[in-house]
């Protein structure tokens, strides 16, 4: 006698054809991102130990060394080692942040499959040479700093590809919050990079980064084998970049999620890119520029991703050098800065889908950022309960906005209404703005390490009014959004038609 079909196998039965290439998609993107950040970690934890303090290493130094810095590995054992820190995280995000802007033109113009997956198995081969250093012995500085650039080229693939795939496969509806639980892998990525590198930072350092390297180039293989652009490509149903209002009255005039107005589908002609030749021909970087809100936001990120890489790259060391960890706990310990960040990319992505108010979202968590900053410094070493209480919560505050503007907002504006459908200038509006983000992910350790031997204060006092600055830039998108909830009623659907508008709701 035959059993009857599994339940698991009659609920995967049941999900339409469409629903599984889109949960692919997301699955693989979400694997392919936090690879690239799991690759960018290691560097933040092998600081401490490239310098470190040889005499609490337990015994004496050897024959003919320095006894100061003999466990330290040149050239980062001199007095100004931070600073040549500094060198080699500005020779990354400097080379990332130009090549940004070139990039998304690359995006748009070549196979996404093969751009995405050429750039992650590079970038394995950087990170690993890196890392082979260790083995190789070498001692010379020039050699990390051109590593560092030849990967923050590469690494450019990553971000325009991934956010072009998840926007050519989910329309607007809840992209907020798909996005924002999708976001997470940068924070995953960047725990997994931390508890990895950790393993070997004590013992031999060059591991930390050769396991990553390996690990991004499998998954650029992965990404070769299987990835799909385009739901056309498999027979799927495109999404639909348009509200349910704008389909029903495309005479109307509506107010979209900057503020900008639309008139039978289109924009005013002071407000919209024009662009000569067909209609789905790649925008132009101008053209992209002109589109409402791309300036704002990207302006906006330059500050809140410098207060995000500042975390990043100086965390662990911050940890060492005030609440005197070992290097691997406080590896251990900065990973509660991401998994904050999770929460903060979900809560960003929920809340402004839920108000349809993506800048204000931004603009509060960015205001209730400044004063966590601030206690975090002042009292998060004073425990370990009120350090990982203030570390998660400032996360969640610093990485919300950071994550919701490089996802949902980024997609938003590269499928934005007076394109008319043509999602050909999304590689380029989120390279801008990822771009403009990565100039600020530059500064924000550089000036670290400028900074630091100052005192730490000032360095948290920078990253204060980085945050600040962050939320002005912000202020005219929010005062379109204050503007756009006067008059509105609640619909089902977060949306209403009134009074030829179509509002964002609080329900």
């Amino acid at each position: 006698m035959r059993s009857s079909l599994a339940p698991g196998i009659r609920l995967l039965r049941a999900l339409p054809r469409d629903s599984w290439y889109r949960g692919l998609t997301l699955v693989l993107t979400f694997l392919f991102y936090a690879s690239f950040h799991l690759s960018r970690k290691p560097i933040s934890i092998v600081k401490s130990e490239l310098h470190t303090n040889c005499s609490a290493q337990g015994r004496g130094a050897p024959n003919g060394t320095n006894s100061s810095t003999w466990c330290d590995w040149a050239p980062f054992d001199q007095d100004n080692y931070k600073e040549l820190f500094g060198a080699l995280d500005n020779a990354f995000l400097v080379a990332y942040a130009i090549g940004m802007f070139i990039s998304g033109i690359f995006g748009e113009r070549l196979p996404l499959r093969y751009y995405l997956s050429g750039g992650m198995v590079l970038s394995g081969l950087f990170t690993s040479l890196f890392g082979l250093a260790y083995f190789w012995k070498i001692h010379v500085l020039w050699y990390y700093v051109l590593i560092q650039i030849f990967n923050g080229l590469v690494q450019t693939t990553g971000w325009p590809s991934v956010v072009t795939c998840v926007g050519n496969w989910f329309g607007k509806g809840k992209r907020g919050l798909i996005m924002g639980i999708w976001n997470s892998h940068t924070s995953v990525g960047n725990i997994l990079g931390s508890l990895i590198a950790g393993v070997w930072v004590s013992s031999a350092w060059g591991l930390s980064f050769i396991v990553p390297g390996i690990i991004i180039a499998i998954m650029g293989i992965v990404c070769l084998l299987f990835l799909v652009e385009y739901p056309e490509d498999v027979d799927c149903s495109p999404p639909q970049h348009h509200t349910e209002s704008e389909e029903k009255d495309p005479e109307a005039t509506f107010s979209t999620d900057d503020g900008s107005c639309i008139r039978e589908n289109t924009l005013d002609s002071s407000e919209c890119p024009k662009e000569p030749g067909e209609e789905l021909e790649a925008i132009s970087f101008l053209g992209a520029l002109r589109i409402p809100g791309v300036v704002e936001f990207s302006l906006c990120l330059l500050f809140a991703k410098l207060v995000s890489y500042t975390f990043l790259y100086w965390l662990p060391l911050y940890i060492v050098n005030v609440a005197h960890f070992s290097a691997k706990e406080a590896g251990d310990m900065s990973t509660l800065f991401d998994v904050g960040g999770i929460l903060g990319g979900i809560l960003a992505g929920l809340v402004s889908d839920y108000t349809g108010s993506r800048a204000t979202t931004c603009c509060v968590m960015l205001i209730l950022a400044a004063p966590m900053l601030f206690l975090y410094n002042y009292v998060g070493q004073t425990g370990i309960a009120t350090s990982v209480a203030l570390l998660i919560i400032c996360g969640a505050l610093v990485n919300g906005p950071y994550a919701l503007i490089t996802t949902a907002v980024s997609a938003d504006l590269g499928t934005h209404e007076c394109l008319k459908g043509n999602a050909k200038a999304l590689s380029t509006v989120t390279a801008i703005i990822d771009g403009t983000g990565s100039i600020g992910a530059a500064l924000g350790p550089l000036l670290a390490g400028l900074i630091s031997p100052t005192g730490w204060n000032n360095v948290f006092y920078m990253l204060i009014t980085a945050d600040i600055l962050a939320c002005l830039l912000l202020s005219r998108v929010v005062y379109k959004e204050m503007k756009g909830w006067c008059g509105c009623y609640t619909r089902k659907r977060g949306y209403v038609l009134l009074k030829s508008k179509v509002c964002p709701v609080f329900l």
